[in-house]
């Protein structure tokens, strides 16, 4: 491998919510300081604890010794590499520079469009397990969300209930939904057929979409995303889809999304404003991501990617009995149920969760993504990490 996915690097006062965050109460769910004896592994927010691209430092360096820093505009190259990328990694055709549109985030974005698309009071469909931030930005804007429940099937995968989606929209007037493609947390990357009767739901619903595709880029063998304006000709007017390479390439704090939009009724909606501007830096950091280097980088993460998700899903379901995690076919999250744990040994999910962080494995709980037993775990650390994870919960969680 090419890459450095292997050194463990100190990112204490650094910046890093996932690390300093430990303790603290600002957010109101960060995990707890570890007893001591225990340092923290970050395994809560959805950033990874690996160096970026070689390619992106690259790109930040040689803007920075301009010193000037002043009003721009997004260049010819800014937009070609999206366009390249779109092409070259998930198959998009026709994409065109006028429908490209920058974001501040994803969340911002979601905001956006929910506003310019509803009124107050409005019910708008979500699937549950849900992103938290999503029911977040709806109800902080005054709408109102509506969960269409997931469902396993026999091996453990969850599905779209399609007839649950027809009948939830249709109980609740609906007439915009939020997809996340592929999905958080559970880490589903939607099949072709899914998505096509996803559409037909939301098609003679009257249906808008907005669809999350920020886990794009991350998807494991046997699994490729499918961008879901590409599904059908309805879709590509109807959907209004959101990418950034901050998943990708670790860039959160950079700040730098964008949105791809056909129909242009709804680019006149979405409109412009002051606020939403982008930040020269991260506009040369998505160029040195989607680049030829970042391209092989990227190839490599998601190696090592699937190799720790792989192992931490083996060891759970070998060693802890009553917990069951399916293995992800994207994002570097796994959603681990402990239900029928917490039946046997009579302990509560806080419980579970307060000993996981005692001992300095940081998770998330899994109830803020609308499921009642689950835990939400981050496996983008190098492989020393997550194996020493594993090893804490064993001796000092599921088998104390």
């Amino acid at each position: 491998m090419k890459y450095d996915f292997t050194s463990i690097i100190d990112r204490c006062g650094k910046d890093a919510l996932a690390v300093d965050g430990i303790g603290l109460k600002v957010w109101g769910n960060e995990p707890d300081a570890p007893k001591e004896g225990f340092d923290s592994i970050p395994m809560w927010v959805a950033d990874m604890n690996f160096a970026t691209s070689p390619s992106i430092t690259k790109a930040l360096q040689e803007r920075i010794t301009h010193p000037l820093y002043g009003y721009f505009f997004a260049t010819d190259a800014y937009f070609d590499s999206i366009i390249c990328w779109q092409e070259r990694r998930h198959k998009v055709t026709g994409l065109k520079r006028e429908n490209i549109g920058y974001e501040n985030g994803v969340h911002g974005c979601v905001s956006t469009v929910v506003e310019r698309l509803t009124n107050p009071g409005d019910r708008i469909l979500l699937h549950s397990p849900f992103y938290i931030g999503f029911s977040s930005d709806i109800e902080f804007i005054g709408r109102n969300s509506v969960f269409s429940e997931l469902k396993k099937d026999e091996s453990g995968i969850y599905r779209m209930d399609f007839g649950d989606m027809d009948r939830k929209i249709k109980e609740n007037n609906i007439h915009l939904a939020i997809m996340c493609s592929p999905h958080n947390p559970t880490g589903r990357v939607w099949e072709q057929w899914e998505l096509e009767k996803a559409m037909e739901v939301f098609k003679k619903n009257n249906c808008y979409v907005i669809s999350d595709e920020i886990w794009a880029d991350l998807t494991y063998t046997g699994h490729q995303h499918i961008p879901t304006q590409m599904v059908s000709e309805w879709a590509r007017e109807h959907t209004v889809a959101v990418y950034s390479p901050s998943k990708t390439f670790n860039l959160a704090g950079l700040i730098g999304s964008y949105h791809i939009i056909y129909n242009s009724y709804l680019k006149d909606r979405m409109g412009s404003n002051h606020y939403n501007s982008q930040n020269v830096l991260s506009m040369h950091a998505l160029i040195g991501g989607y680049s030829k280097e970042g391209y092989e980088w990227c190839d490599d993460l998601l190696v090592v990617l699937e190799e720790n998700c792989r192992y931490a899903c083996d060891y759970i379901q070998k060693n802890f009995d009553g917990v069951e995690v399916t293995m992800p076919q994207g994002t570097y999250m796994i959603f681990i149920d402990c239900t029928k744990f917490c039946e046997r040994t009579g302990k509560t999910l806080d419980e579970v969760i307060k000993a996981g962080w005692d001992v300095g494995v940081g998770w998330q709980d899994g109830r803020k993504f609308g499921s009642p037993c689950h835990i939400r775990m981050n496996l983008a650390s190098p492989l020393s990490r997550i194996k020493e994870a594993c090893d804490r919960l064993n001796k000092y969680v599921f088998h104390a």
